[in-house]
């Protein structure tokens, strides 16, 4: 990854200065050696073909908002989940299992690109991407390529927000102070901040447009 360094302030952030990482010195070392794995490079693609890949990215730059450097690699964290099938357990009934789901969500993404604009969802400018995705969240229980629209959009926005949540960066953005062990927290509350903590500069902002996601 590169761009800005994790915890450093852009200038328009929610919680200006503060680094989630500086707080590793009150880890464990079983605890820290986790959190900082994630920062090395990510994992090789396993599972996805480079179709999938291709269209896999520009889904997610999407439903996270990542346009620009430095960024969650959220790609490599969900195929290393589906080449060691690491699910969640379980699938609904009317879809297929996860890595399965996957592929054909996958394709029926890139033919529903070529039947509006003859090239592959990741060819689509942002807009284009964009508006496509809302009517497929637009759908919600009907069919959208021959798969359950609402059960299609579940499978992608849950393993986006797991991927992009367990990472450092995505806690910076939201001032979160990591794990508390063996630590802990001692002001328990609304609007209880610890010592470490950085208050939202803009609590009133709206968390899903822009830099604010």
């Amino acid at each position: 990854m590169t761009g800005l360094p994790l915890g450093e302030d852009d200038g328009g952030g929610r919680y200006p200065g503060f680094s989630t990482l500086a707080q590793a010195k009150h880890w464990d070392h079983a605890t820290a050696a986790v959190v900082q794995s994630r920062l090395g490079l990510p994992p090789d693609v396993r599972f996805f073909t480079p179709a999938e890949e291709a269209a896999a990215r520009a889904l997610f730059d999407q439903l996270l908002d990542q346009h620009a450097e430095p960024r969650v690699p959220v790609v490599n964290m969900v195929d290393a989940r589906l080449a060691e099938e690491q699910t969640d357990g379980w699938h609904y009934g009317n879809m297929p299992r996860d890595g399965e789901a996957w592929r054909v969500s996958l394709a029926a993404l890139d033919r529903e690109a070529n039947s509006r604009a003859g090239c592959i969802f990741a060819r689509l400018d942002a807009g284009q991407q964009a508006g496509l995705l809302q009517d497929i969240c637009d759908l919600d229980q009907e069919l959208w390529q021959g798969l359950p629209a609402d059960r299609v959009w579940s499978l992608w926005t849950r393993y986006a927000c797991t991927a992009f949540y367990s990472h450092p960066l995505a806690w910076d953005e939201i001032g979160f102070g990591g794990p508390a062990y063996p630590r802990g927290y001692k002001n328990l509350g609304v609007d209880r901040l610890e010592p470490f903590e950085v208050r939202d500069v803009r609590p009133g902002a709206d968390p899903t447009s822009g830099a604010d996601r």
